[in-house]
């Protein structure tokens, strides 16, 4: 049946291609009448654009999962100790163990220096210093006489320490020269006497033993005690008489210490001090002592900090009876700025000795008749001062302060004119004393304008209110300095200093007239001077300098009648081995 109806199906589809065939051999006809000229044409059609859609919408979200089986890492350690962390000290220089320093300038003027000390060392240290410096200068007077003006010092100590567990004792033996020459030149006529009549010649022999603890630690118990012994002498070129002897001299053994401990967060202690002077009985029959206790607390923080303290001193001097004095000694600070401005405060007082050693390092001018060894000491009863200081920002620091003080037996002194062979004919000086209210201004402050300029400068204001003197004599109403210094690289130094002290006023009592003495009064001007110094320092053991000093517009008059040697100057070199 299927193969029938396949057959059937075959012919009538070949019967119908025949027909198709036949239809394209005849084609067909027909016939177009034009009646316009052909003009072919397109209708206006749009173009439609379908750009691409670049969007994925297929979202692909990948999924899948791990597992981790976790096992303990037991690993096998061993346990060293660890050292100790340990601070080392910054390199130290190199340490000479000696070095000279010479010199000669103006007016034959020398200089030599000598240190020798040991090395480093941890048990202790011992060494020798020695100064001379001296000077031949001269004025030449009216009558063309030629007078002396020069001086000489002299230093050399012997010194000495050791260091012992938590302690160090320590020793020196020392001697001082001090020469001058009374060339006052006014009057000239007393200058008929030799150069060794005005000579004036000071001798100091010392020795000083000292223990003192070593502890940093302020919770320790600290000490520092000391024991010395002085004997100090003054000859003139004067012969001895009933007025003038050349038995002038002064023993004195003095033992001071301090001892002081933290306790309960305050620093508590005492200092002790005992002096004791023996004289000639030609100048006085008693000995002259000293006996103080100064009790103290104190404490401080990083903020505040403050003293409380007192003294009890009883002084036997040119009386026979002893004299009792209490000094408060009471202190405090507050920093206001820390580091920038600190306030203080203090209420203090003391009693000014007026050895002989001291005296000439001020005035070595005085009458050789003794009196130099019997002068009283200066009692400052009360002292009260307040101020800022700190840091002034320019790597350097700074004080502005005031103090007032109520004063007795204050020393002054007063040119002496004598042509009394017995007292001593020369132009020289008496003490005198008197009660005296002192209000002092003070300003001071240095620092670096560069790396290698540094400065400082200080300038003091000076009020006296005196009991009996009219003026006190000799002393400025201001002095101010202005020091400016310059480092290059520790190869080049230079400095320079400017000086100004303000008007003084000065007495004479002359008594070459006759019995009749007169009272003669200066007034000193103000006074300007300048010192320069440089040094270049060839090696570290080799160097050489030079200095100019006292120069100024005009000759500068520290004592009456007594002029500076205005312009000076000295070289050297200093020499380390």
């Amino acid at each position: 049946m299927k193969i029938m109806i396949r057959k059937i199906t075959l012919a009538a589809f070949f019967a119908f291609f025949l027909l198709q065939l036949n239809a394209q051999q005849k084609p067909l006809e027909r016939e177009v009448t034009l009646y316009n000229p052909y003009k072919p044409s397109l209708n206006e059609a749009r173009k439609k654009s379908y750009l691409p859609d670049i969007a994925d919408t297929a979202k692909f979200r990948p999924e899948f999962g791990y597992e981790v089986t976790a096992t303990p890492f037991m690993p096998v350690y061993t346990v060293n100790p660890i050292k100790a962390a340990t601070l080392q000290p910054d390199p130290l220089n190199k340490l000479y163990r000696s070095y000279v320093n010479l010199g000669i300038g103006s007016n034959t003027s020398t200089l030599a220096e000598v240190s020798i000390t040991n090395e480093r060392s941890k048990k202790g240290a011992i060494g020798f210093y020695g100064r001379h410096f001296s000077n031949n200068g001269s004025f030449t007077n009216d009558l063309k006489q030629k007078i002396n003006s020069g001086y000489m010092d002299n230093d050399l100590s012997f010194f000495g320490k050791k260091f012992y567990k938590g302690g160090v004792i320590a020793g020196s033996v020392d001697y001082k020269q001090r020469s001058r020459h009374a060339y006052g030149f006014v009057p000239e006529e007393i200058y008929v006497l030799g150069r060794k009549d005005t000579k004036l010649r000071y001798n100091d022999f010392g020795a000083e033993i000292s223990v003192a603890s070593a502890k940093l630690d302020s919770s320790s118990y600290a000490y520092d005690f000391n024991v010395r012994y002085d004997y100090f002498n003054n000859k003139s070129g004067l012969p001895d008489n009933l007025f003038t002897s050349n038995e002038k001299y002064n023993h004195y053994l003095g033992i001071k210490g301090e001892m002081s401990k933290s306790f309960n967060g305050f620093y508590v202690g005492s200092g002790l001090e005992i002096e004791n002077y023996k004289l000639p009985v030609t100048l006085l029959p008693h000995s002259k002592y000293i006996a103080a206790l100064n009790p103290f607390i104190s404490k401080s923080s990083s903020q505040w900090n403050f003293r409380l303290g007192m003294q009890a001193l009883i002084e036997r001097n040119l009386k026979e009876s002893a004299k009792l004095h209490i000094y408060p000694d009471v202190h405090f600070g507050f920093n206001m700025v820390p580091s920038y401005i600190n306030f203080f405060a203090a209420l203090e007082g003391n009693l000014e000795k007026n050895d002989p050693l001291n005296v000439i390092e001020e005035n070595p001018f005085l009458l050789p008749d003794g009196s130099l060894f019997v002068l009283p000491f200066s009692d400052n009863k009360l002292i009260v001062s307040t101020g800022f200081r700190g840091n002034s920002g320019i790597e350097g620091t700074y004080e502005l302060s005031a103090s007032y003080s109520l004063a007795s037996d204050m020393l002054f002194f007063y040119g002496f004119m004598s042509g009394d062979s017995l007292s001593g004919r020369g132009n020289y000086f008496k003490s005198v004393v008197d009660d005296v209210d002192v209000l002092r201004l003070h300003g001071a402050m240095n620092g670096k304008l560069t790396d290698k300029l540094s400065f400082s400068t200080g300038i003091n204001f000076y009020r006296y209110t005196l009991t009996l003197l009219e003026h006190p004599w000799n002393k400025p109403n201001w002095d101010a300095s202005l020091s400016f210094k310059y480092n290059l690289r520790d190869k080049i130094i230079a400095g320079v200093d400017v000086k100004g002290i303000g008007e003084r006023k000065q007495i004479i009592e002359d008594s070459l007239t006759g019995p009749v003495v007169t009272l003669n009064q200066k007034t000193m001007p103000v006074h300007f001077s300048m010192n320069i110094m440089a040094e270049y320092r060839y090696s570290n053991i080799l160097s050489f300098w030079a200095r100019v000093n006292e120069m100024s517009y005009k000759r500068y008059y520290e004592w009456t009648n007594y002029p500076s040697h205005m312009f000076q100057f000295m070289v050297g070199f200093t020499y380390s081995l």
